[in-house]
């Protein structure tokens, strides 16, 4: 197998602020790499234009039952599947809708999984086995931006006619050539030199972040800045979804909580019976019609 040449990829160099950090005194070390990391917010910021067409496209394609993929090997294969598990009990999105997959499969995820990430058929073979299509995107995650893997599974994409978007951060590189709408995210050498799970792993984590809540926030997941389609699936949760209620219309806690109980839990819903005094089912039924959408429901009523 032929070795890839990293000499010229900027998150493989070597940082010159850090070529005596083994000498450093711990306030100096950690100082030296948070000054690093506030570098992160201006490389993701100048890609902003970019994430946010990415973000329109996604919720596009979900409107018309699309799924969301992310794609990638080590850390950023585990963000991507760190950023899937939140939906559900974020949005309420079924666990089918967004998706994260990473080189090697399951074991992956909690340790190393030794060339699973320099196996390009493996990528396809994975989206080929979910059955990937024109719905959906598929998001291909590596800050190297040659990762056989992700590149393996953003060609199959394209043959499948799905939407390919992908996060770098080595711009120019293979991998955003593979994609329809690269983001690249000019991170610049680590602190440990070639560690990407630092400031390519944190720009990462921001965009996936942006990506899957600009989304759901566009599909009516969210009323202003209230998670009002959350699963209350455990005590914190329920009386989060009691707070968000009695924020949303006004009523203290005691009316929001048995409203709840009467819409079987559902915040949407018990927001829209408080604030228009309509019964549960009518109150499903303007959503429904509305996409969903808390805000566009209430304006409906308002009418």
């Amino acid at each position: 197998m032929t070795k890839p040449d990293l000499t010229a990829l900027q998150t493989e160099a070597r940082h010159p602020r850090t070529a005596r950090l083994d000498a450093l005194s711990p306030l100096e070390l950690v100082t030296l790499i948070h000054e690093e990391d506030r570098t992160v917010a201006t490389a993701v910021q100048q890609a902003l234009p970019r994430i946010a067409e990415v973000v329109e496209a996604i919720a596009a394609r979900m409107r018309k039952g699309g799924r969301l993929f992310y794609c990638g090997a080590g850390t950023s294969g585990r963000l991507g599947v760190l950023d899937a598990a939140e939906c559900p009990p974020t949005f309420s999105s079924p666990p089918d809708r967004v998706i994260g997959l990473c080189a090697g499969g399951p074991a992956a995820f909690a340790q190393s999984v030794e060339g699973a990430e320099d196996d390009d058929a493996q990528g396809a073979t994975d989206l080929r086995a979910r059955d990937v299509g024109p719905k959906d995107t598929v998001v291909g995650i590596a800050a190297s931006g040659r990762t056989p893997y992700v590149l393996g599974a953003l060609r199959h994409a394209t043959a499948a006619g799905a939407l390919t978007a992908a996060i770098v951060c080595n711009p120019g590189s293979p991998v955003a050539q593979a994609a329809a709408l690269p983001i690249e995210l000019a991170t610049g050498p680590e602190v440990l030199t070639g560690s990407t799970r630092l400031k390519a792993g944190t720009a990462t984590k921001m965009v996936l972040n942006m990506l899957s809540t600009g989304a759901f926030v566009l599909l009516g997941k969210t009323y202003g800045n209230l998670m009002v389609d959350l699963q209350a699936t455990n005590r914190k949760l329920a009386a989060r979804s009691a707070r968000i209620v009695a924020e949303a219309t006004g009523c203290d806690a005691a009316t929001a909580e048995r409203t709840l109980a009467e819409c079987d839990g559902e915040t949407k819903v018990a927001i829209v019976v408080l604030r228009h005094r309509v019964d549960p089912p009518t109150a499903r039924t303007v959503l429904l019609t509305h996409d969903g959408s808390v805000r566009r429901a209430l304006e409906a009523l308002d009418a």
